[in-house]
């Protein structure tokens, strides 16, 4: 059974989540922003493996430790989409613009489209493009597990930006009611930002996307 623990980081309190298989212990970190001592202690703490780097988008608070933890432990970085290129390209100006540490530089070890899988331990979930917030945002779903880690895309009672470059709001509306929704309404998601929410929840109280 996949299990997970959500760990803000960065000054802009992005939701990192480590998730790991319960049979094996293996493990992977999405998300790693920054705040890498903070992650690595919670690996540590409860006894994982940390084998992968899985990313939802390439934003400074999303990536920005991506490179550094990839380098020092040798992991592989999984994701984001192709889309998000120019965003890893510019991650250094990206750090120096928002008071980060320097961002090191860094090529996904693969690329992720619509409809692709990842794999850690025993569990499998299902990765959806879903641009809006930034073209190249995937998402990851465990149908076993009925969450969703959704990155910037959807938050409790809002939506993503669409006001940085490659941002389009009508193409984020679309990817919440064409590729969130149908993962159904039971479906707790984990947010870049805030507190987790439903899918039902959101169907019926978001003022951007309610039913």
């Amino acid at each position: 059974m996949l299990r997970y623990q959500t760990i803000p980081v960065t000054p802009f309190a992005q939701n990192c989540s480590l998730v790991w298989c319960d049979d094996t212990q293996k493990a992977a970190v999405i998300d790693p922003g920054g705040d890498l001592p903070q992650l690595l202690a919670a690996v540590k703490a409860l006894g994982l493996a940390l084998e992968q780097i899985w990313l939802t988008h390439a934003h400074i608070d999303h990536a920005g430790g991506t490179g550094e933890l990839a380098e020092a432990l040798n992991l592989p970085i999984v994701g984001p989409h192709p889309g998000d290129q120019f965003w890893i390209d510019g991650l250094p100006e990206q750090s120096m613009r928002f008071g980060f540490p320097p961002a090191k530089p860094f090529t996904p070890t693969r690329w992720l489209a619509d409809g692709d899988t990842v794999q850690i331990g025993h569990c499998t979930l299902n990765v959806r493009h879903c641009p809006g917030h930034t073209p190249g945002h995937v998402v990851f779903h465990s149908p076993e597990a009925q969450r969703a880690f959704v990155g910037d895309v959807l938050f409790a009672g809002s939506i993503g930006r669409t006001d940085f470059p490659g941002g389009n709001h009508e193409q984020l509306l679309a990817s919440i009611r064409e590729r969130l929704w149908p993962m159904g309404n039971e479906t707790v998601f984990i947010p870049g930002h805030g507190p987790e929410s439903s899918f039902g929840q959101e169907r019926r109280t978001n003022p951007f996307v309610h039913d």
